[in-house]
Parts: structure tokens; sequence; C-alpha cells
């Protein structure tokens, strides 16, 4: 019985390669977004202790010149802050452009693989043809040679 080889394997194994690739940069791209909103996580947590520790001071007797510079400081943490949210609002666009690209891939493959498989059947086909083609010969000649 011959072995199957499909024409266009190189191809599949190109699509195959591509999804992995585009696996590989989704990965890349959530990984980078959870390190952006950890950070902003914690700028977040930063400003809200220095949002209490301004409350402590402005209760108690404390040089004016200190709850300014905490003003100030609490100003910088907002900036970093809004600063940190545009940059988790572009790390979610590069995921989701990450994820539309592997669905596109993910179709390429799907496509190839079926292609292939259909090849497959009829290659299957054709060979459980020419086996029944064989037999039923093996059987006429068989029968001619019993029937004198």
């Amino acid at each position: 019985m011959a072995k199957f080889l499909y024409t266009y394997e190189k191809i599949v194994g190109l699509k195959e390669s591509e999804k992995r690739q585009a696996e590989w940069m989704l990965s890349d791209a959530l990984g980078k977004l959870q390190l952006e909103q950890l950070s902003l996580d914690q700028l977040l947590e930063e400003r809200k202790l220095w949002e209490e520790r301004q409350m402590e001071m402005a209760q108690s007797a404390v040089p004016l010149g200190e709850l300014a510079a905490v003003q100030q400081y609490l100003n910088y943490l907002d900036s970093s802050i809004q600063t940190k949210n545009a940059q988790v609002r572009l790390a979610n666009g590069v995921v989701e452009q990450s994820r539309s690209h592997l669905t596109v891939k993910m179709k390429d493959e799907k496509v190839w693989l079926q292609a292939k498989e259909r090849a497959f059947n009829r290659f299957r086909q054709a060979s459980m043809l020419q086996e029944q083609n064989e037999l039923d010969e093996m059987a006429t000649v068989r029968f001619m040679i019993a029937a004198p």
C-alpha cells in the first residue's frame, strides 16, 4: 500500500508555526498587561497611603510646608496614575490586537488542516478502491482457474 504524501505539507507546517508565533505574541502581550496593571495597583495603593497620611497630618499640628510637600507628592502620584492608566489601555489594545491576529492564524491553520484531511480521505478511498479491485481480480482469476 502506498504512503500518503501531502503536496502542501510545508505550507501546513508554516501555518502551524505562524499560529504558534501568534500564541507567543499574545502570551507576551498578556504578560506586559499584567505588569502594567500591577504597577498601576501599586501606584493606587501608594496614593491611598499618602492620602491617609495627609489626613492624619491635617488633624495634628504639622508645619504647613510638610503638608504642602505631601500634597505635591499626591499630585505627582495622580499624574503617574494617569500615565499608567494610559499605558494599561495601550497594553489592552495590544492584547486585543494579538488576540485578533491569533484568531486569524488559527482559522488559516484550520483551513489548511482540513484541506490535508480531505486529501487524506481521498487517498484512503482511492487506496481502498484499488485494494478492492485487486481482491476482485484475484477472486475472478481463482474462479476461472477452478472452473474448467
